[in-house]
């Protein structure tokens, strides 16, 4: 039964396109002892679509991947696939709030939609929900479109589960690089071995069972074209770093 319900998620993704969202808002909770100059004990960390020319996009890529962006630097990204295990998601009116779990550490995450006007922003938040109950449960927050209309379009209203946000959208202080983005040139210094930095929580999920890894991993050792791909995987990471 396991294999059958695999083989029809793998097909799910394979029919399914790429889809793209605008986002008004990106947020990602820090949690005590990762706001350096701030008063508070925990807070957000806000990227705001208006704060820069380049846009915020959600992304569910038919491979069954969500990343989050903003231009060319990747703000969030992770593997839908068995995402049961570690994501529980809250969806309320135009906005989603995602608790991850990786290795016993939980962190939170928000995405506002944008759009012409609040509702179609729900609208857009809605058809991303749809994409994501192919993978996992999503918990919905009932709203009349009467209170959607009287909430402040600024700032969605916490959800009862969801630690409450400052009322005003201060800067916050730069958190450690354990709760930061990488951009994909960092990423490919990480690979190469030319930093030493340690990867954000967000980078220490597999979504494949041990087993399957080693089984991968026997079957890439003994195809005869792999040190070759190795090579040009090494050579266009190397191209990366000179942009």
């Amino acid at each position: 039964m396991e294999s059958e319900s695999l083989d029809n998620e793998i097909s799910t993704t394979a029919t399914t396109p790429t889809r793209v969202w605008k986002l008004k808002r990106y947020g990602r909770f820090l949690p005590h002892g990762k706001v350096k100059a701030s008063g508070r004990g925990c807070a957000w960390k806000i990227f705001d679509s208006s704060d820069s020319a380049e846009k915020l996009e959600l992304n569910i890529l038919d491979s069954a991947h969500l990343l989050v962006s903003q231009g060319q630097e990747l703000l969030e990204g992770f593997s839908l696939l068995n995402s049961q295990s570690f994501l529980k998601v809250q969806h309320k009116s135009d906005s989603l709030l995602f608790n991850i779990t990786v290795k016993g550490e939980s962190r939170l995450i928000r995405l506002q939609f944008d759009g012409s006007s609040r509702a179609e922003a729900a609208d857009f938040c809605a058809e991303a929900v749809e994409r994501l109950k192919d993978h996992v449960r999503v918990q919905e927050h009932m709203t009349t479109r009467s209170s959607a209309a009287k909430s402040t379009p600024e700032q969605p209203g916490p959800s009862p589960q969801e630690p409450q946000t400052p009322q005003d959208d201060e800067p916050q202080a730069a958190p450690d690089l354990s709760m930061e983005s990488l951009s994909i040139k960092q990423l490919s210094q990480y690979f190469l071995g030319e930093s030493k930095m340690s990867l954000p929580v967000a980078y220490h999920q597999s979504t494949l069972p041990p087993g399957d890894m080693e089984q991968l991993l026997r079957l890439c050792l003994l195809d005869s074209s792999f040190p070759s791909f190795v090579e040009e995987v090494e050579k266009k990471l190397r191209e990366i770093v000179q942009e």
